[in-house]
Order: C-alpha cells, then sequence, then structure tokens
C-alpha cells in the first residue's frame, strides 16, 4: 500500500463527539503514543499541561477556535518529538488542512500511523 493509500483525512479523525466547526474550526490530531515528555507544548501553550502522573503531555482540549490558535500552533511547532516533525498536529477542520507543523508544506496530516 503507498502512503497516498494509508493516509487518512483528518476530518476522518475524533470527529464523533466534536463541537459544530462554527464553533470551533481548529482541532489536534496527538500522537500520545511518542510523546517523551519534553514538556515544550506546555511551555508555550496554555492548552497543554504535563501529566504528573506520567509525565507527558495532555491537551485539555482538542477543539477549539481562533482565540486559542496562536498558543497551540507554538506548540504544535515547538514538539521536539518525531525527529523535530512533532506530534501535535492542528487542523483546520473547514479545509481538512494540518497548519501546524506541516512539515511536506502541503496541508497533508504528517501523523505516523
Amino acid at each position: 500500500m503507498s502512503d497516498s493509500e494509508d493516509a487518512h483525512a483528518p476530518s476522518e479523525i475524533g470527529e464523533a463527539n466534536a463541537p459544530p466547526v462554527e464553533e470551533a474550526p481548529y482541532k489536534i490530531i496527538f500522537e500520545a503514543n511518542l510523546c517523551f515528555g519534553a514538556g515544550k507544548c506546555a511551555e508555550k501553550s496554555t492548552n497543554w499541561e504535563m501529566s504528573i502522573d506520567s509525565g507527558l503531555g495532555t491537551p485539555k482540549t482538542y477543539f477549539f477556535g481562533e482565540d486559542d490558535l496562536e498558543h497551540n500552533l507554538a506548540a504544535a511547532e515547538a514538539c521536539p518529538a518525531k525527529k523535530d516533525v512533532g506530534i501535535i498536529h492542528v487542523v483546520d477542520r473547514r479545509t481538512d488542512e494540518e497548519i501546524a507543523p506541516n512539515p511536506h508544506g502541503d496541508g497533508t496530516l504528517s501523523v505516523d500511523w
């Protein structure tokens, strides 16, 4: 199977209990299994906290609006996991494109499945 056949559309992930797109046009797709607890996300964003039990990052919410975009983008871009490509993916639900970290530069989801 090729990479394009393996690819999942961001709209296929975590939408079952999502608020309406109009209320929360952005979402986080988090590769939690790859987090190693660097804490950069929590330094950059009030949406991210470090778990005392696991020592790993955890988002307080996965869906958010314009007011919370800047600091969630900063968290995604600061994450050093996955060879500095990050494991926090911020997706625009209106366009179904990854806006951070967007290592491919084309909005395709950069999650390792």
